[in-house]
């Protein structure tokens, strides 16, 4: 098995476990998305845009653009966590954004060979402003552990949000699922 094979698998997860997570969080009230909590971004409504904003970030990056940024963050010269222009304001703004975000990174996924994941990626950092090249392979490998760390966070505020039907998010879930379906 190559290590395309595994990126691939990863990033399907990925896009799963994320859709799992939205579905659970869509009946959310506003007051239940943005009830403070000490962990994530705060809110489970500023969690979920980071997540996003993450994975936009990233695949822009794969893609070429070594300083991008998402319409509305904080990079437009606001303060704090005020929306600039461009930012997502619904719930079912954020779910149709990222829907179609999850098809440009399967497309993207879906293109990649084998030689490609050793080639550097550049990167303006957004802590220290200076250009950094990482292989490929790690991006790749660390938008799935940031989106797994990040979807712990928020299955931890839904929990203490009293929410029960949590969703499994677990890869081997994912994968007893598409097994039970064969």
């Amino acid at each position: 098995m190559d290590s395309l094979v595994i990126i691939r698998r990863l990033h399907e997860h990925r896009i799963w476990a994320n859709r799992l997570l939205r579905k659970c969080t869509a009946s959310l009230t506003d007051d239940q998305l943005h009830s403070q909590f000490e962990i994530g971004q705060g809110t489970v409504w500023r969690t979920l845009c980071h997540l996003y904003g993450a994975e936009y970030v990233w695949l822009a990056t794969l893609e070429g653009n070594e300083n991008p940024t998402m319409p509305g963050d904080r990079a437009d010269g606001l303060p704090g966590n005020q929306k600039g222009e461009g930012a997502i304001q619904s719930f079912s703004e954020l779910e149709q954004q990222w829907n179609e975000l999850d098809q440009q990174w399967s497309g993207y996924i879906a293109k990649l060979s084998e030689d490609d994941l050793s080639d550097p990626v550049f990167k303006v950092s957004s802590l220290s402003g200076k250009r950094i090249a990482t292989a490929r392979y790690d991006v790749l490998t660390h938008v799935c552990t940031h989106a797994h760390y990040t979807i712990a966070q928020l299955i931890n505020m839904l929990r203490q949000l009293g929410v029960s039907d949590l969703p499994d998010v677990m890869l081997i879930s994912m994968a007893r699922e598409q097994a039970s379906k064969v």
